[in-house]
């Protein structure tokens, strides 16, 4: 098959992985800067541009949209799915996932079990809101953080006031939500294909840090799942549309809750920590449900 990485660096780990998964496993795999891409949006011959000439017809793409480059990178997506590619992540399914809100509104519409989470505007009662989800300690979260930046843990009610309304004061989208002290500064990252739980690891972050990001010096090791830990990935990965992604878990005394479904998951800590080759499983995937793009032979390539 002909497949297109959408990356902005082709020198990252989980691009490159990817381009030589699918490439032993006989496809032919181009990486294409999603920022670099310009469209021809017409009904009759949708096209998408990259220096200067028109691209080929993909059978399938795998994108891999950065937080930062959410809204072009989904139109981008959008562009290729209206030439008839298969994207192994709908660019709606990527969409909704990156609306932090919106995917608890949606986790929680489903049944999956979350952290109790607030969230407001400008709420005339802030002690009613940190009341509402249970009170200090608990962690307050900007809306658009990603890899921990913008995450706080406040210790005490009037921390937890005085951070609000600092955040407020900058007219910041938050979230406040249950600190779940039984999860010991740990989560479970499981990673998900095609509605399968191909790999998970434990992420223990670093001492003194209730984040357990590996960027901020988290460290992984192999995990073995439980049945509701295994389906709670499952279905939260179902319930955002989504056929590849990271489901991050906490271990309450409830069960297990989702702290977030990352559509662009990062496969070096996964593979090193489970020793599972998880790009080719993305490329097993895609093989099984990517049909040959009909529209290749009306053009280039």
């Amino acid at each position: 098959m002909k497949i297109a990485i959408l990356s902005r660096n082709k020198n990252l780990y989980s691009t490159r992985r990817l381009k030589e998964a699918g490439e032993a496993l006989g496809h032919e795999v181009d990486i294409i800067d999603t920022l670099h891409c310009y469209m021809d949006i017409t009904s009759s011959r949708p096209t998408v541009r990259y220096h200067g000439k028109e691209l080929p017809k993909y059978d399938a793409v795998i994108p891999r949209i950065g937080a930062s480059v959410t809204f072009y990178g989904t139109a981008v997506v959008r562009q290729f799915e209206m030439m008839g590619t298969y994207s192994i992540n709908e660019s709606v399914a990527i969409s909704r996932s990156r609306d932090k809100l919106r995917s608890l509104q949606l986790l929680s519409r489903k049944g999956i079990g979350l952290p109790r989470t607030g969230f407001a505007s400008r709420p005339d009662k802030i002690k009613d809101l940190i009341k509402n989800v249970g009170g200090a300690p608990l962690v307050i979260k900007l809306l658009e953080g990603t890899q921990g930046i913008g995450v706080v843990l406040a210790d005490t009610n009037k921390a937890a006031e005085a951070i609000i309304e600092a955040f407020m004061g900058l007219e910041a989208n938050i979230l406040v939500q249950e600190f779940v002290k039984e999860a010991g500064g740990a989560d479970i990252r499981c990673l998900v294909v095609g509605g399968k739980v191909v790999a998970a690891m434990k992420r223990q972050g670093a001492e003194g840090e209730f984040r357990s990001n590996l960027h901020r010096g988290g460290s992984a090791t192999l995990v073995k799942l439980t049945k509701a830990e295994r389906e709670t990935a499952v279905n939260a990965a179902k319930a955002m549309g989504l056929n590849f992604c990271g489901v991050d878990l906490l271990q309450s005394s409830n069960g297990p809750m989702v702290m977030e479904v990352n559509s662009s998951p990062g496969l070096e800590g996964i593979e090193t920590a489970t020793g599972k080759d998880v790009a080719s499983m993305v490329f097993e995937s895609i093989a099984k449900n990517a049909k040959p793009n009909n529209n290749r032979t009306k053009g280039k390539g």
